[in-house]
């Protein structure tokens, strides 16, 4: 969760590239291609470049990543204690969403008169 300007409280969804970024950077250092890669490889999600460098910018901005020395042309960036925390803090809101939306899909499928909720009504699980 991240406070606007105005005070309110913003959620991010889990297409969010600072988010996503977060995520990739808690696995290790990477610059900014090897970042758009793991992020389509874990996410599904593909950050265009200005996407991308844009929320890089934000995130070094308000200190939860920060760049390491230049690799040739490359400059890799590296998660900092605040970014773990801001992670964290995102990871256990999308778990209370997640399970708030389990419980709600148990409660339509015993009102449909499936026991295991929606997907088990289908027949997809």
């Amino acid at each position: 969760m991240r406070r606007a300007a105005s005070g309110r409280v913003e959620r991010v969804r889990q297409n969010d590239p600072t988010l996503l970024i977060l995520l990739s950077l808690a696995e290790g250092d990477k610059h900014g291609h090897a970042l758009a890669r793991d992020i389509e490889t874990v996410a599904g999600v593909r950050l265009g470049p200005g996407t991308l460098y844009g929320a890089i910018a934000r995130l070094e901005e308000r200190g939860l990543i920060e760049p390491l020395a230049e690799d040739g042309r490359r400059r890799p960036y590296r998660l900092t204690r605040a970014g773990l925390a801001a992670l964290d803090e995102e990871v256990r809101e999308l778990r209370r969403l997640a399970a708030a939306g389990d419980a709600r899909l148990a409660a339509a499928g015993r009102r449909l008169g499936s026991p295991r909720g929606l997907a088990g009504s289908l027949g997809t699980s």
